[in-house]
């Protein structure tokens, strides 16, 4: 679908109402590395190598498939993490303004969230977008930073994990990154301290914690799927 940009206005788009979101809840997510702490308390928190650039992104993951979302209230919108992207979505920042994607899907009829109150200010809904696309574009240089670190240091690992669920499927982790545990137990008293007080520490350690969270996706997932066995329940060892 072709952009339809322009940039936002309280008289031209006084009357304008947009969803919580623009279609079904993403099972990936892009987020930067000031993120990292909230989302590992809801979910695994991974890298992803781009295919075509080969460089490296964060992103929370809300399930294994596109279309799936395993975060326990995810839907309902009362989740205690939403990425910065999603509050977001369909706006753009445009130098020191905000454009708004009127053929992004978040802007279809019905609705139900106003951009703007009747005299002109914006909802407390559009400070919140208003502050997500601040924070983004803020966060975007520490988290080149945060990755490079990372990396120079040699502590992305691929995650190898092969989940097997009742009902006969699997799923193999392919494509997405953690942090060593043995590679950051190996790393030096400088290169501690230094990752410490850039606040990279508190964010690699989160990422490996988050680890377990796959393991109560993927029990979400088998549930979903049916009664649980025994089996499965073994295969989750030292996951959730």
């Amino acid at each position: 679908m072709q952009e339809q940009l322009e940039l936002l206005d309280g008289g031209t788009h006084g009357a304008l109402h947009m969803h919580r979101l623009g279609g079904p809840h993403p099972h990936m997510v892009q987020i930067v590395v000031g993120e990292v702490e909230l989302a590992a308390n809801s979910c695994p928190v991974v890298l992803v190598k781009s295919a075509e650039t080969g460089r490296f992104s964060l992103a929370a993951l809300f399930g294994f498939a596109p279309g799936e979302v395993l975060v326990d209230v995810a839907d309902s919108g009362q989740m205690p993490f939403v990425p910065l992207e999603l509050v977001r979505q369909g706006f753009y920042a445009v130098e020191q303004s905000i454009a708004v994607d009127l053929a992004h899907p978040r802007f279809a009829a019905g609705g139900p969230i106003a951009l703007f109150e009747a005299h002109g200010e914006p909802t407390a809904q559009m400070r919140a977008v208003q502050k997500a696309i601040g924070q983004l574009m803020a966060m975007g240089p520490p988290t080149e930073a945060f990755i490079e670190a990372m990396t120079n240091l040699k502590l992305v690992e691929p995650i190898d994990v092969q989940l097997q669920f009742d009902d006969g499927s699997n799923i193999a982790l392919n494509g997405l990154y953690s942090i060593s545990g043995d590679a950051m137990s190996a790393l030096g008293d400088i290169e501690i301290i230094r990752l410490f007080r850039n606040g990279w520490l508190q964010a690699a350690l989160a990422m490996r914690g988050s680890l377990h969270q796959i393991g109560l996706l993927a029990r979400r997932k088998n549930e979903s799927a049916g009664s649980r066995s025994s089996g499965f329940d073994r295969a989750l060892a030292g996951w959730a």
